[in-house]
């Protein structure tokens, strides 16, 4: 009977309403420095939140390529970047030889057309209060073939495998707030399966917008402590009353373990296991027993051969709503047992917003660099204990400690749950020290 193939985190990217990089970013969830401020995308003055997390200052250094950028909105540019960032690091990309036998495997958001170019087509079409089909004639954005293109729900995913040359196995998960974390996980059984080698994972997103804003205020999902946006996310507070609106990406380079090894490459950590559930309770909230995030967390244990002893730090879900905290934590301390007065737990929503189908990635991406560096972020503005919410959260500065293992969790609209658990390199069965992260 053959091993089962392991899988290796090479390389890292990430674009955050807290950094647009992962150097950038880290310092700032360490610090528990929030992304949180005003919007500034559009006038938000109507609605009840006019606040979110927003990546600051963006344009992309590491992508030239103007006849790619053209067909790219906000969010694909989000996630050419940190795809780059990620391909750069890992120091290794496809090549003539070896494309077929990478991946692609990309978390991906809810809104394809964008809002200006919707807002143009009613001004033309739709003044009336019914559609002028003749209207669509000459208008702008029914006649632009980049529109159009722009707007195709696998745009980002045909960008990506056209700017890296990745000829294999390739596929985009939609399933609202655990895209990201699902994403990951396809990537992994690739591997496992020797389907492909190589896989670029990750998510991106952007819904800072008004069709975005308005819907989430008419779910009461979002804060709207407008006049304090950097405090507005503070997951499992007794205060929290919403989430706070992010977008980015976040992408990770995945190998073959020993084909890693090989090569010399520096290994973050070893994507070990992989969890998913559907909790049939209501579209927007989990059950509050945690029913099915319980499912996934022991789903992705047993994947990674691993028991709750063996997790060191979990990263939270923690959206900061009344409901799926309450909900997560029930579910932490049903597979934990007596061991979650000693697992670190932190939200960190808490300082870059929820990046819906972002953030399982950019939240697997910071597990990975909590292993590397021994270093856990915070769960930021904690200040009141919710006895409902009592877990063992890192709160006012980091830990630094080994980190053994570490759990990722992602409970998306819709029901899906996804949970993925990372491994130090050092604690694989077999392993000599080569190629750890450094």
């Amino acid at each position: 009977m053959t091993s089962q193939r392991r899988v290796a985190v090479t390389g890292v990217g990430l674009v955050t309403p807290v950094g647009n990089d992962v150097a950038t970013t880290w310092d700032a969830l360490l610090a528990g420095r929030s992304g949180g401020a005003p919007i500034t995308l559009f006038d938000a003055s109507g609605f009840s939140t006019h606040i979110a997390a927003e990546v600051k200052g963006f344009r992309p250094t590491l992508v030239d390529d103007r006849k790619l950028l053209k067909f790219a909105n906000r969010s694909h540019r989000f996630a050419l970047e940190a795809a780059e960032q990620a391909m750069r690091d890992a120091g290794i990309r496809p090549t003539a030889e070896d494309a077929a036998r990478w991946g692609c495997a990309v978390g991906t958001g809810m809104m394809t057309a964008e809002y200006d170019d919707l807002a143009q087509t009613h001004a033309h079409c739709g003044m009336s209060g019914e559609l002028d089909p003749v209207g669509l004639l000459d208008d702008g954005p029914a006649n632009d073939p980049l529109v159009f293109c722009r707007g195709q729900a696998a745009e980002g995913l045909a960008l990506l495998t056209r700017r890296f040359g990745i000829h294999g196995y390739a596929t985009s998960v939609h399933t609202a707030c655990a895209s990201g974390g699902q994403a990951f996980g396809t990537a992994l059984k690739l591997i496992r399966r020797g389907r492909v080698d190589r896989v670029l994972a990750g998510g991106f997103d952007s819904m800072i917008s008004p069709i975005g804003i308005s819907g989430f205020c008419l779910l009461s999902a979002l804060s709207a402590d407008n006049s304090t946006p950097q405090r507005a996310s503070r997951p499992f507070d007794a205060t929290r009353n919403g989430f706070l609106l992010g977008e980015g990406a976040g992408f990770v380079v995945l190998e073959e373990w020993e084909m890693a090894r090989a090569r010399g490459a520096r290994i973050y950590a070893e994507l070990a296991g992989d969890g998913n559930s559907l909790s049939s309770y209501r579209i927007t909230d989990s059950p509050p027993d945690g029913d099915g995030p319980i499912q996934a967390m022991h789903q992705a244990l047993g994947d990674a051969g691993a028991t709750p002893a063996d997790i060191d730090y979990i990263n939270a879900h923690g959206t900061s709503t009344p409901m799926n905290d309450r909900s997560e934590s029930a579910a932490i301390r049903a597979v934990f047992g007596a061991d979650v007065a000693r697992v670190a737990v932190s939200s960190t929503k808490s300082t870059m917003g929820h990046l819906i189908a972002a953030a399982g990635a950019v939240e697997g991406v910071v597990c990975a660099l909590a292993i590397a560096r021994g270093e856990i972020p915070i769960n930021a503005n904690y200040r009141d204990p919710d006895p409902d919410c009592d877990l063992n959260l890192v709160v006012d500065a980091p830990r630094r400690q080994r980190v053994r293992m570490t759990m990722s969790n992602s409970f998306g609209f819709g029901g899906s749950n996804s949970c993925i658990v990372m491994r130090h390199p050092e604690e694989v069965d077999g392993r000599d020290g080569a190629g750890a992260a450094r």
